[in-house]
């Protein structure tokens, strides 16, 4: 919802999220108190000064008070064009630090601290540098390349940072043949297999796109002859396989919304789907994973004490930010 839009009434959202077929949860009474707490948070987004940016994968009463909706990176770049003092990050950890990375200047909070990312953790700066550093050893024309999906921290020792989207340019337009790319597993297998690279991967990867098997696909494949099947990179190659196309969040979005087809397997976090399902009502979405416990972590009322206690501030050793910040404007200059 853009900051201009009016606030849905609760028998709105009621009939809205009735096509996520979800009563327990978008009941009439649930879908009321959420327009009070919505009408509570549009209030304090004025009087503090702040912008509400939600990634894909969030709730969809989350995208109610957002004024941007998108992608890690997206939303990252968002917020420094917006003129608010003040980012109330709805996603996890790591985006919450590339909104600060880039915007140094601004109060960058997260709703819930509890809301980290399994493929982030997956890899540990120093353990990284003792890795490179032996690597180089044998490759002394090694790049290091971190997936956005990554702490700050790990941002700030490697050579340039990609999205899933431009993974493959990126990589394929280095100046090397050899690559250590971190963290996950599964998205460095797709560049390996899409550039002439040598790809050296971590052993890491998001719990929840690592659980999707083929059988999943071919199970609503089966049933749905003619539904399309996107695909992101973060899922294992025998998955990737099955797919129509291998797209990012926001290309799924925009894959959907063009193409002339009806019937879509949407194989990523589930949230996505949701969102869809919504944006897009003459059309119909399947799923094909589970939710990301860490996403659905933030919630409005959280969002709410963010807004009215200034929790929790994302702050960031200048050294760290600095670093980081380099391997994103390199990232931004080969793309």
């Amino acid at each position: 919802m853009s900051e201009t839009a009016p606030a849905r009434s609760g028998e709105e959202l009621a009939e809205a999220f009735a096509r996520l077929d979800q009563p327990a949860v978008y009941s009439p009474a649930a879908c009321e108190a959420m327009a009070a707490t919505i009408a509570r948070i549009t209030a304090l987004k004025r009087d503090r000064d702040a912008v509400i940016l939600a990634h894909n994968y969030q709730r969809p009463e989350i995208f109610e008070v957002a004024d941007f909706v998108g992608d890690s990176l997206e939303l990252a770049r968002q917020g420094q064009r917006m003129p608010q003092r003040t980012i109330v990050l709805c996603g996890v950890h790591f985006m919450a630090e590339s909104a600060k990375i880039l915007s140094p200047d601004k109060t960058v909070l997260i709703p819930d601290l509890r809301a980290g990312c399994s493929l982030a953790d997956s890899v540990d700066p120093e353990e990284l540098v003792a890795r490179r550093d032996q690597l180089r050893l044998l490759y002394p024309d090694l790049q290091v390349v971190a997936y956005v999906n990554t702490t700050a921290a790990v941002k700030a020792v490697v050579d340039v940072c990609v999205t899933s989207a431009n993974a493959v340019a990126i990589c394929a337009k280095l100046p090397t043949q050899h690559i250590l790319f971190v963290p996950d597993e599964h998205l460095a297998n797709y560049v390996q297999e899409e550039t002439s690279k040598t790809v050296i991967s971590w052993s890491g990867n998001c719990y929840v796109h690592h659980q999707i098997t083929p059988e999943n696909i071919l199970s609503v494949k089966r049933g749905l002859p003619s539904v399309k099947v996107l695909v992101h990179p973060e899922c294992r190659s025998d998955v990737i396989a099955l797919a129509d196309a291998v797209l990012s969040t926001s290309g799924m979005v925009r894959y959907a919304k063009e193409s002339p087809a009806q019937e879509f397997l949407i194989v990523t976090e589930c949230g996505l789907s949701d969102k869809l399902l919504l944006e897009v009502p003459e059309k119909t979405f399947y799923k094909a994973c589970k939710l990301c416990q860490f996403m659905k972590m933030i919630t409005l009322e959280a969002t709410e004490r963010a807004l009215m206690l200034g929790q929790f501030e994302v702050v960031l050793e200048e050294s760290v930010r600095q670093g980081a910040e380099r391997s994103l404007r390199r990232m931004l200059e080969l793309s």
